[in-house]
């Protein structure tokens, strides 16, 4: 094969040069993959994703459960592949190279069991791959990828529709002939073969790939990836707020309001212990510690889905009140090497991103200023920035003006004195500008 001359950066990656970054940015979420806006119509095209599950048929199911594991031997292969490579000739096997060999190692009777999986979602794996090792040569990831236990391998993509999978039938609560009414329910089609899934909601947009994916308590669940048109709301508050998050309270506003964390990870923590202990008592690879795994994992599930939940009203609430809202850009690794298990718990990045996708889709804006910025030690009255406050300090007078603060209070009122007077000298920059005819 023909060498590529991209080599694997192995070594340590450079220093890179420091860059002087504005006290806020205006951000969209990162799973939105905005594609086009249209601002006469006030609508967006978006990357969405729908989510349903698969109805319970062990006979049917096992089929998806092999082609998982199916995609699962074909990406330890090109792994081994890529490693074994790069240790005879220093280079990488790129993506249009792997895409072509897996198609040629199917049709060979020693990886006769790859005809399982459909080519595309062969491809796909290969497609996986380049990506991590993409990520890993631009330094987001620490290391290459590496191999996968079939067990942990989770799900496989069909990129192309009607010849890979097909949307046979969706039925909306049928009425039967005793007065009673069927449950909601789509069927899907995968290699001749239907699968009935809870399809609680209609898809719109344009499909443009399927991900068949097995979660960590056994259960099946397809995700539609669609580009679709969604309109912007235009309901306007004229309100804008700076929010500061918080260990004590979750979030504090720049009015004096706090909004507490339920916490919900540390809710069950006892009824975790208690699972993680049934299942050390169990022998490792029998039913019982089968069993007892899923019963972790389920809950597990469940006190992830509770905290999604919280995230999702309390951003439509934020949305609610507010045009603008002010958030810091926090450094949330730092802050679990120094609390660990409570950053987690409060989960303020899927808050972020959470609150991000509802704003854009209701015609809000979220504002994150500079995570250097010193929003706690800052005086909101007079600027004062006092820089003997600790972590203790939860009141604290200003030396140079006498004003009493609250800690988080004192903060908000700073993020959303910070961001809106970025906002300010960009809409001026702007005004500024010549216009462009188009």
């Amino acid at each position: 094969m023909k060498a590529n001359k991209m080599l694997f950066p192995y070594d340590r990656y450079a220093k890179l040069t420091e860059i002087n970054m504005p006290v806020a940015v205006l951000t969209h979420p990162l799973a939105l993959r905005l594609r086009e806006s249209r601002s006469m119509a006030n609508s967006i095209t978006v990357r969405k994703t729908y989510t349903f599950q698969l109805y319970r048929c062990d006979k049917k199911d096992e089929n998806l459960r092999h082609k998982i594991f199916v995609a699962s031997t074909i990406w330890n292969h090109f792994i081994k592949l890529q490693r074994r490579y790069y240790r005879m000739t220093g280079k990488y096997i790129s993506y249009n190279r792997m895409s072509q060999h897996v198609l040629k190692l199917r049709k060979m009777k020693r990886f006769a069991l790859w005809q399982d999986l459909h080519s595309q979602a062969c491809q796909n794996v290969c497609r996986r791959i380049d990506d991590g090792y993409q990520r890993f040569f631009k330094g987001l990831n620490e290391r290459p990828p590496g191999f996968k236990k079939p067990h942990k391998y989770k799900s496989f993509t069909l990129p192309q529709k009607e010849k890979s999978y097909k949307l046979v039938d969706y039925n909306r609560n049928r009425e039967k002939g005793n007065d009673k009414w069927t449950r909601e329910r789509g069927i899907i089609r995968i290699d001749g073969v239907d699968y009935k899934f809870v399809q609680h909601r209609p898809i719109h947009g344009t499909i443009k790939t399927l991900t068949v994916k097995r979660d960590s308590v056994g259960r099946l669940w397809l995700f539609f990836s669609v580009a679709e048109d969604i309109s912007i709301e235009q309901a306007s508050t004229g309100k804008s707020g700076g929010l500061d998050f918080g260990l004590k309270t979750f979030l504090t506003d720049d009015e004096g309001r706090a909004w507490s964390h339920p916490q919900f990870f540390a809710q069950g923590l006892r009824k975790t212990r208690t699972l993680h202990r049934q299942l050390s008592h169990k022998v490792k690879g029998s039913n019982r510690y089968k069993q007892a795994k899923r019963n972790l994992a389920t809950h597990s599930a469940t006190v992830a889905n509770r905290r999604r939940d919280f995230h999702f009203k309390l951003a439509h609430q934020l949305c609610d009140e507010y045009d603008i809202i002010y958030l810091e850009d926090l450094n949330l690794e730092g802050m679990k090497r120094l609390w660990g298990r409570k950053v987690s718990d409060l989960a303020f990045a899927q808050f972020v991103n959470i609150l991000e996708w509802v704003a854009l889709k209701r015609g809000k804006q979220v504002v994150k200023i500079d995570r250097w910025y010193p929003s706690t030690q800052t005086c909101s009255h007079c600027q004062y920035v006092n820089q003997q406050i600790t972590l203790r300090d939860r009141e604290w007078c200003c030396p140079a003006c006498g004003t009493h603060h609250q800690r988080d209070h004192n903060a908000a009122k700073n993020i959303k004195t910070a961001g809106a007077s970025v906002g300010l000298s960009e809409r001026a920059s702007d005004a500024g500008s010549p216009a462009h005819s188009c």
